[in-house]
């Protein structure tokens, strides 16, 4: 898909990894519509902040009355409550699937009717996670939701084919952004991950490895439980 003279919708793009897309695509020659829960809060020049929650119906349905002509969806918008299995509230396993599965089927579907209509080609791109392979109890409701969402993005690629809209998953693992802040682990420049998932979009790229992380754990696949899980060898 070419994206210059693409008009991009980019969920959660008022910060990180969201705020780099619209302004990579901005640069790219895209019309960038960058969604927020508070659009006051995004302070990208040329992009068109519009109000979006992707667990409210109500705001779903605001945000495709006030566009009309997305061509490109990029579901970006997450959450990351820091619950465990073992201790984390229900109400906050909760909201990880109502973002992640939830909110990126809800979004997808109100959008889809605007995407089949683009003259030249459309697609969604769903920022998944390298934790869409891995789990552990610390981080399992997060992974579980990204899981789900890897699923759901499978199934949308076969329904949306038929309307001409590729579907692209990205797969990252841990990025410098607000979400990682308390993490001392090695990240990943999301500016960097940004330029890779849309030359994945632009050159049809149905799944985007966008890391060492992400290549190694979808490879491990193949080995079954105990290639991921050595301990239970």
């Amino acid at each position: 898909m070419e994206l210059s003279g693409s008009v991009a919708l980019v969920t959660g793009a008022n910060r990180g990894l969201g705020r780099h897309f619209a302004e990579q695509l901005l640069a790219r020659g895209a019309t960038v519509y960058a969604a927020a829960r508070n659009p006051d809060s995004v302070d990208l020049p040329g992009a068109i902040p519009i109000a979006l929650d992707v667990t409210d119906p109500a705001s779903i349905a605001a945000a495709v009355a006030a566009t009309g002509n997305v061509s490109l969806l990029i579901n970006n918008a997450g959450s990351s409550t820091g619950a465990s299995l073992a201790t984390g509230s229900e109400a906050d396993i909760r909201t990880e699937m109502e973002v992640h599965y939830f909110g990126t089927l809800a979004v997808t579907r109100a959008f889809a009717p605007q995407l089949a209509l683009a003259p030249r080609g459309s697609a969604v791109l769903n920022v998944l996670s390298a934790l869409s392979w891995f789990t552990a109890p610390d981080f399992a409701p997060y992974a579980a939701a990204k899981s789900a969402e890897w699923s759901l993005t499978n199934a949308l690629r076969v329904w949306l084919a038929g309307q001409g809209t590729r579907v692209s998953a990205l797969h990252v693992g841990y990025m410098d952004t607000d979400m990682t802040a308390g993490l001392n682990v090695e990240k990943s420049d999301p500016g960097v991950i940004a330029k890779i998932a849309l030359d994945g979009v632009e050159s049809g790229e149905v799944e985007i490895l966008a890391d060492a992380t992400s290549t190694q754990l979808r490879a491990g696949l193949s080995g079954g439980v105990t290639a991921l899980y050595p301990q239970f060898a």
